[in-house]
């Protein structure tokens, strides 16, 4: 299966969701003692699932190759999140790769395109870096495409750079909490115009592929692709915050998606895969 993938030298996992869901879960917020204090922000998010494709129209189509596909499903309101990742840690400082095989659709619950009511679909990384290094950050390399807003075509790449204020959780000091994936304070890509293949009805299902690079030695952009399209992000920064008291090396591969509309927003992973290479 790596050979649908340009992996690195070292290949960390390489998923293929016809066998389950291979440790993909969502981010639960932060809380203490009840989850009443959890952030708003993440009340409400829902997992990752596995789905066989199935449509009221066509019946079952399945995944890229096979039989299941990762979805994840928001709720049926505007700016709802659902989120996937999965949990890793790093064993060296290395130039590293994810890429998958992905779709978006909105629910088909009505007989129109709906190319609007999905707003975005984000890729990226929650790093940090070691306790042996001084000063270490907690980094997060995140991209997305925002496909629509309010109602309204936009069909471009876009970063964040900025970080959300910490909130206290509990009483006793120890846990804090931030939400990164709301539709805050996103830039434009420089030359980050793609219009991606939305075909013809809300049921019709096509794969596109997705591929970023991220050095952790330097905690750098390094490329990012999208089907026919090579994008340069060495300019650009990721969010860089304090780093936190229990997550070194933490090394983890994440996705989302929003919904722009009262419909669910869908998407869809075939298969991922996670590849380093070592300088």
């Amino acid at each position: 299966m790596t050979n649908r993938f340009d992996t690195l030298k070292r290949v960390v996992f390489c998923d293929d969701f016809d066998a389950g869901l291979n440790g993909w879960t969502t981010v639960i917020g932060n809380y203490e003692d009840s989850l009443d204090s959890m952030l708003p922000e993440y009340r409400g998010w829902r997992p990752p699932m596995i789905s066989n494709l199935t449509v009221w129209d066509a019946g079952t189509t399945g995944s890229l190759d096979g039989c299941y596909a990762m979805k994840l499903a928001t709720r049926a309101q505007e700016g709802n999140i659902s989120h996937a990742m999965k949990r890793l840690t790093w064993r060296r400082p290395a130039r590293a790769r994810f890429e998958c095989y992905f779709s978006f659709k909105p629910e088909p619950s009505r007989m129109r395109l709906g190319d609007t009511d999905v707003r975005a679909v984000g890729f990226g990384f929650d790093l940090q870096e070691s306790d042996a290094k001084g000063g270490a950050k907690r980094v997060h390399p995140l991209v997305r495409y925002l496909n629509a807003w309010k109602g309204e075509r936009v069909r471009r790449w876009q970063y964040k750079d900025t970080h959300e204020p910490f909130h206290s959780i509990g009483a006793s000091g120890e846990t804090v909490s931030f939400c990164p994936y709301l539709s805050k304070d996103w830039k434009d890509l420089p030359g980050g115009e793609q219009r991606l293949c939305y075909n013809e009805i809300a049921t019709k299902i096509n794969w596109h592929y997705f591929r970023l690079d991220f050095d952790l030695e330097s905690m750098s952009f390094g490329g990012m692709r999208c089907n026919d399209r090579e994008f340069d992000l060495s300019g650009i920064e990721p969010i860089r915050i304090p780093a936190m008291p229990n997550l070194w090396c933490m090394f983890q591969p994440l996705i989302w998606v929003e919904a722009d509309s009262s419909r669910r927003a869908f998407l869809y992973v075939d298969s991922a895969a996670l590849s380093v290479e070592e300088m």
